[in-house]
């Protein structure tokens, strides 16, 4: 039983809502031509003044043409029955008369119609409905404000107890046919208003009469007791379908919130793709909770917004109201819908544009990968060039899409468009000064081919191997495994040292000095750190060490161990080994190697070598060495 109550009471709510909205559209259509025409009131007036001019002139004829007719008319009359060719002559003239006048009825009535296709007229409209329109203006007063007179004398006789529509008189005068009531002039129909209607100015005075009547026995019937309470009722009901509908409504979402929770971790389990879990099961739930909530707040207001013009519209008071609240949501979605529409050969022609320099663009990324992996060769052009180069290109292709999108953007032609636009353009120059001269300075650097990722360098104080190279910045990651970012700038600024452009082919030179005493031969000398460099994994054979004598100073001699490695990443442990080979060489021969500086004898140290390591036939020296720094045997 409740359902069908329901079921009910929503059918008639349809109803009263269509009724509602299809009056409203009416009285839209009509409050929007009220407004266009209230925005150009003087073209309209002169417009409806110069085209009655015309039908004046019209009717001007026809009246000197009656006259000339029944000049004729009389002669013919006056004339003898003998008298056959002036009688003739008499009878084509009238009938060139009637012919000419019939000529310019139909003319008129066609201009006349034509006129009304274009031209519209001012409404006159006290109540809802409207009784005529006015074409024409009356002594100094406009069309437009004789509607407006004549509405406010309509409403101001409704109001009167003694009106009866028998009360309104239809007198006639010489220049016009008026509508009284008591001694008040409702409406004046002059000769120009029937010029307009097509019709006498007595037909048209009876026209207008029971427009009259009838527009103020409808509002009457509208505003009575009877129509009140029915509309109360109305209201009423569409209130209580209100209340109902969100009742259920709240009710409908307390269930559905029921069962999502009891559908956890059954058909609810969250969202994976592949290994990642997008969304718990937990999470799932509390979205699902969320967009239901949402849903049900739009619904509710989407009920309320329908719900309050509608009970606004039932009552003649507040109709105008109803429709601007109705107003508030269709006409802005119309000049949406209007703006989308008519945006769509623009958008079709950014889409078009956008999708040939997709295409564009994937064949410049073909082509850099390839010269990238070395499948295509162009002589001069290197392939660590191919990416800065493609990043290049790509950026101009960019800013020419967008100078040729840019007409075909919303507001583009717009002040305010053009203003911020200047504004970014302003802010990005002086905010991007120095982002420019590293951009600039990266774009050097790659094109000098300075160095590339993974090279071992040395950039000032930093060393290390390069990581990341970008057009701003350089990262640079030290044995220590510190990650170090330098500007481009300041690499242009200072000098770099690649340590692996030329290690592949000639290899790196790594060198190291040690000072020996004049006592031993320096061919001995050399053989043994060349032996304690080729001991090294990472020192190459061939070319084979090689030793220079860099001094003579006045205790020992400097020799420097010149050695080539292909691995200029791993200095510190080739550095590490070489000097761990050369003690350990030096030792077993019984070298000593005069670091530090000793200028004294010794205090019975014989040698640093430890016993376990004296060859059997080694001999200790005759003379003792005492450290130059010590203070208890000097020299």
């Amino acid at each position: 039983m409740k359902i069908r109550v329901l079921k009910t009471l929503g059918l008639l709510l349809l109803i009263v809502v269509l009724n509602n909205i299809s009056v409203y559209a009416q009285e839209d259509s009509t409050q929007a031509s009220t407004d266009s025409l209230a925005a150009a009131d003087s073209a309209q007036n002169q417009l409806l003044v110069s085209n009655t001019k015309y039908l004046q002139h019209l009717d001007s004829i026809k009246t000197a043409d009656s006259l000339k007719r029944a000049q004729l008319e009389s002669e013919l009359a006056s004339l003898k029955t003998t008298d056959n060719l002036k009688k003739q002559e008499l009878l084509d003239e009238l009938q060139k008369i009637k012919d000419d006048e019939n000529k310019r009825f139909a003319e008129q009535k066609s201009r006349i119609d034509s006129l009304k296709k274009v031209v519209k007229g001012f409404p006159v409209s006290p109540f809802e409905d409207t009784i005529c329109y006015l074409y024409t203006k009356l002594g100094p007063f406009s069309p437009k404000m004789r509607a407006t007179n004549i509405e406010h004398r309509i409403r101001e006789m409704e109001d009167k107890f003694a009106y009866h529509p028998d009360s309104i008189k239809v007198i006639a005068s010489e220049e016009s046919v008026d509508l009284l009531f008591e001694e008040d002039i409702l409406l004046s129909i002059t000769d120009k208003d029937a010029l307009w209607m097509g019709m006498s100015r007595e037909e048209l005075a009876e026209k207008y009469k029971a427009g009259v009547v009838a527009s103020i026995k409808g509002h009457r019937k509208a505003t009575s007791l009877q129509t009140l309470l029915i509309e109360i009722g109305q209201a009423l009901l569409v209130i209580i379908i209100l209340i109902l509908a969100i009742k259920y409504l709240n009710k409908g979402h307390r269930w559905l919130k029921l069962k999502v929770h009891e559908s956890k971790g059954t058909k609810i389990n969250g969202i994976k793709i592949r290994n990642y879990e997008l969304f718990t099961a937990d999470s799932e739930v509390r979205a699902i909770y969320t967009v239901t909530n949402i849903i049900r707040w739009i619904v509710i207001l989407v009920l309320l917004y329908i719900a309050i013009p509608t009970v606004l519209r039932i009552f003649p008071w507040t109709k105008n109201l109803a429709g601007t609240l109705f107003g508030y949501i269709l006409n802005p979605l119309k000049s949406i819908l209007l703006g989308i529409w008519n945006y769509m050969p623009n958008l079709m022609t950014i889409l078009v544009i956008g999708f040939v320099f997709r295409y564009v663009f994937r064949g410049l990324s073909f082509l850099k990968d390839e010269i990238k992996n070395g499948r295509l060769h162009i002589p001069g052009f290197y392939p660590d060039w191919a990416n800065p180069t493609y990043q290049i290109i790509k950026i101009l292709l960019i800013a020419f899409m967008i100078i040729v999108i840019f007409p075909y953007l919303p507001g583009s032609d717009s002040e305010v468009f053009r203003g911020v636009s200047v504004f970014l353009g302003v802010l990005f120059t002086f905010g991007s000064t120095g982002a420019l001269s590293n951009v600039i300075a990266g774009l050097v650097l790659t094109y000098m081919r300075a160095y590339k990722i993974g090279d071992r360098v040395k950039i000032g104080a930093v060393s290390g191997d390069i990581i990341q190279k970008t057009l701003l910045i350089t990262r640079i990651r030290t044995i220590k495994n510190e990650d170090i970012t330098i500007p481009n700038s300041t690499i242009m600024a200072s000098h770099t040292i690649n340590y692996s452009s030329a290690a592949t082919k000639l290899g790196l030179i790594v060198h190291t000095t040690v000072t020996i005493g004049y006592d031993v031969p320096w061919k001995k000398v050399h053989e043994l750190l060349k032996s304690a460099a080729m001991a090294c994994e990472f020192i190459s054979e061939e070319p084979e060490p090689f030793v220079l004598q860099t001094s003579l100073d006045d205790f020992y001699v400097s020799y420097q161990l010149n050695a080539y490695t292909k691995e200029p990443a791993k200095q510190a442990i080739i550095y590490s080994l070489i000097h761990q080979n050369i003690q350990d060489k030096f030792n077993e021969a019984g070298v000593e190697i005069m670091s530090p500086h000793y200028g004294a004898h010794r205090d019975g140290n014989q040698t640093t070598i430890p016993a376990d390591n004296l060859p059997a036939d080694y001999e200790a020296p005759s003379f003792r060495f005492t450290n130059l720094f010590r203070d208890d045997k000097k020299l």
